[in-house]
């Protein structure tokens, strides 16, 4: 069943709602070493973008975005903005990054200096380089 029919906007889920009908142990591991590198906490929002509706959760730091995580069957899809001030280094840093993350940098138009990158969490190097890419942005957050 489609995310965004499971839980009406009156009623959130659970974290551990959502990590079973996530069932990928990718999730519990992005959210612990989230939690724990940046000494934040997941904050639940319902969102009607059309792209992605319905619940998601996001993680801010010094009231600025880290990321924000949409739930998907099987993965779940990171969304980090890289911005003006971490634009020249990402670009620069690109060929470490896993092939898929690569297309989807190339692929994402730039508006205002910036790159809404929406990747799809399934595997361990698409983790590691959504970790990578929050780094830049910590940088810039504190």
């Amino acid at each position: 069943m489609k995310w965004s029919v499971l839980f009406t906007n009156e009623t959130p889920p659970s974290l551990k709602q959502v990590a079973k009908y996530i069932d990928n142990p990718l999730w519990i591991e992005f959210n612990a070493r989230i939690q724990s590198a940046y000494q934040v906490k997941p904050h639940m929002e319902y969102s009607r973008c059309l792209m992605q509706a319905g619940w998601n959760i996001k993680y801010r730091k010094g009231g600025k975005s880290l990321c924000t995580l949409y739930p998907a069957q099987g993965y779940f899809i990171a969304l980090v903005v890289i911005g003006n001030q971490e634009f020249a280094e990402a670009e620069s840093s690109m060929p470490q990054c896993s092939a898929y993350v690569q297309e989807v940098f190339r692929n994402t138009k730039t508006g205002n200096g910036q790159k809404w990158l929406m990747l799809e969490v399934r595997d361990k190097q698409i983790l590691s380089d959504v970790f990578y890419l929050i780094s830049l942005r910590k940088r810039t957050v504190s």
